[in-house]
């Protein structure tokens, strides 16, 4: 398992930027709260990937975590909370944290004409789904330490 200050301090991260993507939000800075409920689904993403003593050290949270409901290895409560997060972590992966980066460099879009008000809530949904979800798996798990 993970130290319990370490997946703390991933929550925490996660929790600063659910706050910025919800300023960000309310302030119709679309990129800025795709950008931050990405951050959100990485931290959250990797809590979780460190209760079960899962490196920290990747982008891709989706496939690790994937990888331990596949194995049988996590009880069918813990199976079935990962499985409810993993298409929000699949969806905002690496490339859509590149796109919100960079823009789309091979159509000259800048970042700021990739994302609108339905994509930055869509996004900001999926985060505050993967803030929940990680805090049930904490809770669950944690106290079964």
């Amino acid at each position: 398992m993970g130290s319990h200050k370490d997946i703390d301090y991933r929550l925490e991260l996660a929790r600063g930027f659910l706050n910025e993507a919800e300023q960000d939000y309310s302030l119709k800075r679309w990129r800025a709260c795709v950008s931050g409920s990405i951050l959100v689904l990485e931290n959250s993403g990797l809590a979780v990937l460190m209760l079960f003593g899962v490196s920290a050290m990747t982008h891709k949270p989706a496939r690790h975590l994937s990888q331990l409901v596949t194995e049988g290895t996590v009880a069918k409560e813990v199976a079935a909370l990962i499985e409810d997060i993993l298409p929000e972590l699949e969806t905002y992966d690496s490339y859509q944290k590149m796109l919100a980066k960079y823009g789309n460099e091979s159509s000259y879009q800048l970042p700021w004409e990739l994302f609108n008000e339905a994509e930055a809530l869509s996004a900001l949904e999926a985060a505050r789904k993967s803030m929940r979800v990680s805090f049930e798996l904490a809770d669950l798990v944690q106290v079964a330490d």
